[in-house]
C-alpha cells in the first residue's frame, strides 16, 4: 500500500524490490509506523506475521515506545504439525474462480461421488464448472516440512521475546471457538 501510495517509505520499499534487493527492517517498520497512524488504527491495530525476527522485533518495539505504546498481546495459535499438514495438503482449488475445496473439510462433488478415495487430479473437479481443480506447489508435504521448520526455528524466539503478553491458543478445534478464544485475550479500548 505505502509503495502503490507513494509515500517516502514507499519509495523507499519501490527502489529495494527494483533493485532486487530485500527491504530492510527500518524500511518495513517505517511502513507500519505509517500505517498505525492512520485514524482507523486509533483504538488498536493488529499484525499478522511480524515480526518474524528477533532483530524486526526490537525495532518494533523501539517504535512503539516512541509513539508510548507497546505489544499489548502476542497470538499464538497452536496447532499439531500433523493438522497443519491434513490442512494444508488437502487444498485444492478451481484457478479461474478461486473456489476453494478441501480433500477432508469440504471435498467437491467430484470425490464426495467416490467414498474412500484419495484426492487425486483425476477425481477433482470444481462442482461448477466441472473444470479440473489444482493444488498450489507449495501444499506438498515436503514444502510444508520445510515451511514448518523455518517457522520453528524463527517463531519460537520471537515468543520467548514476548512471553509476558503471550496468549497461546488451541487453534486444533473448531473455527468458531478459535475466534471467540482469541476474541477474549484482545484488549478493549475506547474511543
Amino acid at each position: 500500500a505505502a509503495v502503490a501510495a507513494g509515500t517516502d517509505v514507499g519509495r523507499r520499499a519501490k527502489a529495494a524490490m527494483d533493485s532486487g534487493g530485500l527491504v530492510t527492517d527500518d524500511i518495513v517498520v517505517a511502513i507500519i509506523r505509517d500505517r498505525i497512524a492512520a485514524k482507523d488504527c486509533a483504538r488498536g491495530f493488529i499484525l499478522d506475521g511480524f515480526p518474524r525476527t528477533i532483530e524486526q522485533a526490537k525495532k518494533l518495539d523501539e517504535m512503539l515506545a516512541k509513539r508510548g505504546e507497546k505489544v499489548d498481546v502476542v497470538v499464538s495459535l497452536e496447532v499439531p504439525d500433523s493438522l497443519l499438514e491434513k490442512r494444508i495438503c488437502g487444498r485444492w482449488v478451481h484457478k479461474a474462480s478461486g473456489r476453494s475445496y478441501h480433500a477432508s473439510f469440504n471435498p467437491p462433488k467430484s470425490l464426495k461421488a467416490c467414498p474412500g478415495k484419495q484426492a487425486k487430479p483425476k477425481r477433482m473437479f470444481d462442482d461448477e464448472t466441472g473444470e479440473q481443480l489444482e493444488q498450489r506447489s507449495d501444499d506438498t508435504k515436503e514444502a510444508l516440512v520445510t515451511r514448518l521448520e523455518a517457522y520453528h526455528s524463527q517463531t519460537k524466539p520471537i515468543l520467548e521475546h514476548y512471553s509476558p503478553v503471550v496468549a497461546k491458543i488451541d487453534a486444533a478445534k473448531d473455527m468458531s471457538e478459535v475466534w471467540t478464544a482469541i476474541e477474549a485475550v484482545l484488549p478493549t479500548r475506547e474511543n
